[in-house]
């Protein structure tokens, strides 16, 4: 009686079989210029290191991405869909927690259209120089206060 599969033809089946398992085990990578940074810092020589953060698509209620940020306080993503997208980002500094949510619009292209500022970030030098003048004139007025009170 004679086999119904030949001897050859077991052994391309198994050769067949390693091959298949074999890129079932490979890693493939593709590297590409695209995506969105946002740097978050305490100071311009405090970056905000391993902070952790979320970062939520448009109209999301579950997240794109969690993750930290890496040493020079930089978080990454690649949106997939234009509109507004929020990183909220909780950071750990030798005085305590701190948060911020930082607004980035993505175009039609899935590109950085603009994002927006903290108050405190766009009006800072406008807020520190009516903080001058205020407390300028109240050192005067106090100054001729105790003038008077003097004579």
């Amino acid at each position: 009686m004679k086999p119904i599969v030949s001897v050859p033809c077991v052994v391309l089946i198994l050769m067949l079989a390693m091959i298949s398992n074999l890129h079932a085990h490979t890693v493939n990578y593709d590297v590409q210029q695209k995506g969105v940074a946002v740097r978050v810092f305490y100071s311009a020589d405090d970056p905000a290191s391993y902070a952790e953060y979320e970062v939520f698509g448009p109209n999301g209620d579950l997240p794109h991405q969690i993750g930290r940020t890496d040493r020079n306080g930089f978080v990454a993503f690649t949106p997939d869909r234009q509109g507004a997208w929020k990183v909220k980002i909780l950071g750990e500094s030798t005085h305590g927690y701190h948060g911020v949510t930082v607004e980035v619009t993505v175009d039609k292209d899935l590109n950085l259209s603009s994002f927006k500022k903290p108050l405190a970030a766009t009006y800072t030098k406008f807020v520190t120089g009516i903080s001058l003048i205020v407390g300028l004139f109240g050192l005067y007025a106090f100054v001729l206060s105790r003038k008077k009170l003097n004579k």
